[in-house]
């Protein structure tokens, strides 16, 4: 192809430099963008960008090499309530919202989920796995229930089907009842009192069997095609209220972990990750829940068998803030252990439907900052309630949201909210395996970012703005340089650096009518003229994906 005269820079890309008295080759390159504006008139639209060179001058610059923490994705909670509600749509619309959603090739590619072991406060009943118990064989009435085997299971296998490297981490609301005692009560921890399912604690002569519970359910999952990459002891363990819950201190989560749940998963030969205490970053300013991770990493010393299984920590931000745990378990002594943000919810109490107050806040939030502070993953509480924010049960969150509505009246309709899309943006952009980046250079208040390489050498970049008004953004990323408007109150996500454009027209630049025939122009992005010079004539060929601009 070779172009004189008229030539309009493509849509896709960003301005042409040009440099005069000689010629220089432009490489062309690529980025995949999602943009969602808090207004909702951008939905996860995507676009083709093309880099137009190298321009560092206020850019956000990537450095792929400073590689830290490595990424294992993003995702939401699979609880019987969402997999109710996806259970009420039409067949072909929840396998084309499952596609859109977790496909690794028609889709966002989302990761991550989390389910519960046993009943959550969206669970259809409150039950353990084994509510009978037989002291001869106190696991042997031990069976998934049909909130599993006919709701959360035949979801998850399809999800599976269109994401075969599904991360699942599980984590239970309670133990079986019997194996609680409530010291309030004056129970004993000797004692064979049956439990409530609110509060109690742990009786430590059933470590060793509750470990073997773990054990069975990660092997029934498995038996039903699911694989469960990760386990937490406990959801909130210094939760005393939840509608089935138990009260663990550190003391507790440390001697269950090393003397039950760790060695049962290693003698069961499982590699199931553990990651103990799945709670809060501080919202009573207890001693035990400021440190509780470091406590429990200390009383648990070294040693014992599944040592190695301890991976890291959960948190969920319904009490304090980052700023909280960033002293100690963060940036600490115990950089060896990872971090997992593991639930955030919205409901009435924080708009949870107002786009444009939540959208970019919790890209922010639940996102962007967490991976800034050394966190692999990302997930957010129930994919889909309905409109009614049901079902829930008595005692349970009756004021959530999910991360979608289904309409009640019509399940065939459903509408996105923030965190929908801030799973899907960062799913898209950035894959398992990615590592995040070092960036330098430019900044702008109300604008948060981080970066990433991928497993396939492409670098990725998460964008929130909280300003009221578009902010342009320009992004230097191995060499090429991208121009990105990130809506006001909006987010957007782009992974860049693709050798061929991925709509497959490898064309920059193509031929445009002017009224003025015999007028030789050129023009910028938005259409406007730009200025030819005086003498000589720009030549511009192409060959394959190289542009070659020259005066001549």
């Amino acid at each position: 192809m070779n172009l004189t005269s008229k030539i309009l820079l493509s849509r896709l890309s960003a301005v042409l430099l040009l440099m005069w008295g000689g010629g220089f080759v432009i490489s062309a390159q690529y980025a995949r963008v999602l943009t969602t504006s808090g207004d909702r008139t951008q939905s996860l639209e995507v676009t083709t960008m093309t880099s137009y060179g190298n321009s560092t001058d206020d850019a956000i610059i990537l450095r792929p090499s400073s590689a830290n923490q490595e990424i294992d994705g993003f995702g939401y909670a699979i609880t019987y309530a969402s997999c109710h509600n996806l259970m009420r749509m039409p067949e072909t619309l929840r396998k084309e919202l499952l596609r859109k959603t977790f496909s690794l090739t028609e889709g966002y590619g989302v990761s991550y989920v989390r389910i519960s072991i046993g009943c959550n406060d969206f669970s259809s009943d409150e039950y353990t796995l084994c509510d009978n118990h037989d002291l001869a064989d106190h696991l042997r009435h031990f069976s998934l229930h049909t909130d599993e085997t006919d709701y959360v299971i035949p979801i998850l296998r399809e999800i599976i089907s269109l994401n075969p490297s599904l991360k699942i981490i599980a984590a239970p609301w309670t133990p079986p009842r019997w194996m609680k005692y409530h010291e309030e009560r004056g129970e004993s921890p000797d004692g064979d009192e049956t439990g409530d399912w609110t509060g109690g604690r742990l009786r430590p002569k059933y470590y060793g069997v509750y470990g073997e519970y773990f054990v069975k359910f990660i092997r029934a999952m498995a038996d039903n095609g699911v694989r469960i990459h990760a386990v937490s002891p406990q959801n909130e363990p210094l939760n005393w209220g939840n509608s089935a819950s138990l009260y663990m201190p550190y003391t507790d989560m440390a001697d269950f972990v090393s003397q039950g749940l760790a060695p049962a998963l290693k003698h069961a030969g499982l590699s199931t990750k553990i990651y103990i205490f799945d709670h809060n970053y501080n919202y009573d300013n207890m001693a035990d829940q400021r440190h509780y991770p470091l406590l429990a990493y200390q009383r648990m010393g070294s040693g014992f068998d599944g040592e190695e299984l301890v991976a890291g920590a959960c948190y969920h931000n319904y009490g304090g803030t980052l700023d909280d745990i960033k002293e100690d378990v963060v940036w600490g002594d115990r950089q060896d252990k990872e971090l997992i943000f593991s639930e955030a919810s919205i409901g009435t109490w924080n708009d949870g439907r107002n786009l444009r107050e939540r959208l970019s806040l919790d890209m922010d939030e639940l996102v962007i900052s967490p991976l800034l502070n050394r966190f692999k993953a990302s997930i957010v509480w129930n994919f889909m309630l309905d409109t009614n924010r049901e079902p829930y049960r008595p005692g349970g969150c009756s004021t959530c949201y999910g991360a979608i509505d289904l309409n009640a009246s019509a399940p065939g309709e459903y509408t996105f909210n923030s965190h929908y899309y801030i799973m899907a943006h960062a799913s898209d952009a950035v894959k398992p395996g990615a590592r995040r980046v070092v960036t330098e250079g430019w900044w702008t208040n109300g604008l948060s970012y981080a970066a990433f390489v991928n497993p396939d050498n492409t670098t990725a970049i998460l964008m929130a703005n909280r300003n009221d008004r578009d902010v342009d953004v320009k992004v230097s990323s191995n060499g090429h340089t991208y121009i990105f408007k990130v809506p006001a109150r909006g987010v957007l996500s782009a992974r860049m650096d693709f050798p061929a454009d991925p709509s497959g027209d490898s064309a920059l630049f193509s031929p445009v009518n002017d009224r003025d025939e015999n007028k030789e122009s050129l023009y910028d992005l938005s259409g406007r003229r730009l200025a030819v010079p005086e003498e000589g004539e720009i030549c511009v060929t192409s060959a394959g994906d190289k542009i070659r601009v020259s005066l001549r």
